[in-house]
């Protein structure tokens, strides 16, 4: 997996069949990835596991899923049921969540490292034994029964998005990379990358997901993107990040303009240490220009596998 789109399908008849038709067309393009938010509608785990059933080419994951009104019990069995289901190609992406997520639940948003800790700790033992005996300060995690899905190999991977030192560290520490999102080239290689790798004895994946579109219409899309990404600027932890980067909105962090300004700044996220790149909002120019960023990034994806010798 080095490139990949995330998809979504707002004002669609049927939200399933519209991202499976979707993900269809991103193989044709010849991308091998495609990723899901989890927002408070459909649930991303089934989805996944339903594109990765429907359009066997593909590799699915979430991103992601807030541990925030969660437990470490339940999200391994989604994530090990689509695993069966995919045959081995899905990857779960978790975030730590917001106070708005917490208030959908009822739930208070406190100690969110402690809480990412505790949660990573047992979905772990879970994913890598069918078993967890977790007693934490927040959560416990100790099924009374077997917990494994038969089928369910090799081990999910578990990204966290994690762009702040202490959850860094924790993901560093427990999972198998992170999933910067609005996190800029200079962000990922003085900041995430080298906080990541500090925690961990192994490479640690970097999946940078970077809203991004081909287009002829700048200007105009460019204003939409200022547009649609503000909600991100209130939201203390992409607010950090964007700033990092010595930017003032998140719409700045948007790659959009041709095919060379596009591949360009793509190379930018590897050149900093990202491992996989990821664009969001592919749809923010309509489907047409949609079509031409999915080709695009599968062109540049089949020069990275032969450049590779894959």
């Amino acid at each position: 997996m080095t490139l990949g789109v995330a998809l979504a399908a707002d004002n669609a008849g049927n939200y399933v069949d519209e991202i499976v038709r979707q993900a269809r067309l991103v193989a044709e393009a010849g991308l091998g990835s495609v990723w899901f938010g989890q927002r408070m509608d459909y649930d991303s785990p089934t989805l996944a596991a339903i594109v990765g059933r429907e359009v066997p080419e593909l590799q699915v994951g979430t991103s992601a899923i807030p541990v925030v009104g969660r437990h470490p019990l339940l999200v391994s069995s989604q994530a090990q049921t689509a695993q069966a289901a995919t045959h081995g190609r899905y990857h779960l992406g978790l975030a730590l969540g917001s106070a708005l997520a917490a208030s959908a639940f009822g739930v208070p948003f406190d100690r969110p490292i402690t809480r990412l800790r505790e949660f990573l700790t047992g979905l772990r033992e879970l994913l890598e034994t069918g078993t967890a005996d977790v007693h934490g300060e927040l959560l416990t995690t100790a099924p009374p029964l077997p917990a494994a899905v038969a089928g369910a190999q090799p081990r999910v991977p578990v990204l966290v998005a994690a762009m702040g030192p202490q959850a860094l560290r924790v993901t560093g520490e427990l999972a198998d990379g992170t999933l910067p999102y609005l996190a800029g080239p200079k962000t990922l290689s003085d900041h995430i990358v080298p906080a990541i790798t500090r925690a961990t004895a192994t490479a640690p994946r970097v999946v940078a997901f970077v809203p991004g579109v081909v287009t002829s219409d700048i200007d105009r899309i460019r204003a939409k993107a200022v547009e649609q990404l503000a909600f991100y600027e209130q939201v203390p932890s992409y607010r950090r990040v964007i700033e990092l980067e010595g930017a003032t909105r998140a719409a700045d962090l948007a790659v959009i303009g041709d095919e060379e300004t596009v591949a360009a700044e793509i190379e930018r996220y590897y050149d900093a240490g990202a491992t996989e790149v990821v664009l969001t909002t592919t749809d923010l120019a309509g489907e047409s220009d949609q079509h031409r960023t999915w080709k695009l990034l599968g062109e540049l994806a089949a020069r990275r596998r032969d450049s590779n010798g894959l």
